[in-house]
């Protein structure tokens, strides 16, 4: 039976300060731990998820029968499935970030003064991150391995959807920190699902977290960037382009055509929009888009690409600015390089946008000028990932321009601060 919404309320009340003060104690205790016994917690944490993978799947099912007894779409469905391979993921995502460099204490600049001073910028952890995110349980485990290398603390609200499998894997993260001998309040799991616990946390839980990152939907980030109280990494909707230049191998703009928008469509660095050069628009563009219809992605497009093809709908002009986050696609014809720029700086949501050319000095001025967070030529945006950067993980894209831009991992989860050694210098 539910609890009435007074007690549930009453309660949310009571439990989020709590969260807040732990984690601000154990981000203490983390900040100054050794890399060593991080290091120690994360292979234990990897070892947990895999030796509780059968209570992680049953949780996962739980929570995939309700989303289709609630009419989530296939792609929704995807994000939030978990099968063995994805769980053996995660696992081995914990231990590639187990293997990075510690960013705690790198010296990333140091120089002296005439006085004899000094002075060194040394990478300190930022302290404690909320993390609010939807669908995908995996986010679970990377950001409690980033946040833990980068020697933050964390308070993770997962979504209602995914509640189950989220609790189910914290439980194999808490047992890693314990067998290190670090502070299970390091990364805690919000436990309830009143979303009165989401504004509680943009609030900063009376100065207890420092960082909110969201990750999700463009309703929760809107809501995210208008009522936070403290700093946000933003992660907004990827609409994200593949623009087919005029010197584009027709046989590699079809592989990575529909590596970029059929390989997951549910996730934010699938394309959701078609560019193609005018004058390869005879010979690549029914190529192109009938191999998209074809392989049951819905074509929304322009006079030129309709003509191509009785099957491709009209687009309306939402359509240019539209996140599917599902088997659908809009196209279009451009006027070349310049054009198809300045459609994506007009329409696009400055995340992941690729080239497709065998013209340098073309995929030169596209890389120099699109204004995203990650560029490409001649590779899918589906790289738009930390592990496919090499980061073990990623909490999110970062799109703003904002202390961290692209995927957020351990490194762009730190400050710095100024060290200065003198040997009793005063000023003048």
């Amino acid at each position: 039976m539910t609890a009435p919404l007074k007690t549930v309320e009453a309660e949310t009340a009571a439990v989020m300060p709590e969260i807040g003060q732990r984690a601000r104690k154990a981000a203490r205790a983390l900040a100054l731990a050794p890399t060593a016994q991080k290091n120690k917690a994360l292979a234990a944490i990897a070892e947990a998820i895999r030796t509780r993978k059968a209570d992680i799947l049953a949780a996962n099912a739980e929570d995939l029968a309700e989303a289709k007894r609630n009419g989530a779409n296939a792609a929704f469905v995807d994000r939030l499935a978990l099968d063995e391979k994805r769980v053996a993921g995660m696992a081995s995502g914990v231990e590639v970030v187990r293997e990075l460099p510690d960013p705690v204490g790198e010296v990333t600049e140091s120089w002296t003064r005439p006085n004899g001073m000094t002075i060194e910028r040394v990478r300190v952890p930022l302290g404690v991150i909320g993390i609010i995110y939807e669908s995908r349980p995996n986010v679970t485990a990377d950001a409690a391995a980033l946040c833990l290398k980068a020697g933050n603390a964390a308070i993770l609200r997962g979504g209602s959807e995914s509640q189950r499998s989220n609790r189910a894997i914290h439980e194999a993260i808490v047992a890693g920190l314990a067998e290190a001998g670090l502070p299970a309040e390091a990364i805690q799991l919000v436990p309830t699902r009143d979303r009165a616990a989401v504004g509680m946390m943009l609030a900063g839980l009376a100065g207890n977290i420092d960082v909110i990152v969201p990750r999700g939907g463009k309703s929760l980030v809107a809501r995210v960037q208008q009522e936070a109280r403290v700093p946000v990494f933003a992660h907004l909707e990827g609409i994200c382009h593949v623009y087919v230049d005029k010197a584009a191998s027709l046989d590699m703009a079809k592989s990575i055509l529909l590596n970029a928008k059929m390989r997951r469509t549910g996730v934010c660095g699938a394309a959701e929009t078609l560019l193609v050069d005018r004058t390869v628009a005879t010979t690549h563009l029914k190529p192109l888009v009938t191999m998209l219809l074809d392989a049951g992605c819905e074509v929304r497009g322009d006079d030129a690409t309709r003509k191509v093809d009785g099957r491709v709908k009209p687009a309306s002009e939402d359509d240019w600015s539209t996140e599917y986050l599902d088997s659908i696609i809009s196209a279009r014809v451009v006027n070349g390089v310049d054009d198809a720029i300045a459609h994506i700086e007009r329409y696009g949501s400055h995340h992941t946008d690729s080239i497709v050319t065998d013209d340098k000095t073309a995929a030169e001025k596209f890389l120099r000028e699109v204004d995203s967070a990650i560029v490409l030529h001649n590779a899918s945006t589906q790289f738009a990932d930390g592990g496919e950067f090499g980061f073990g993980a990623e909490i999110g894209i970062a799109t703003g321009r904002f202390h961290a831009r692209g995927p957020v991992g351990a490194e762009q989860l730190t400050s710095f601060n100024y060290r200065v050694r003198g040997s009793g210098q005063t000023r003048p």
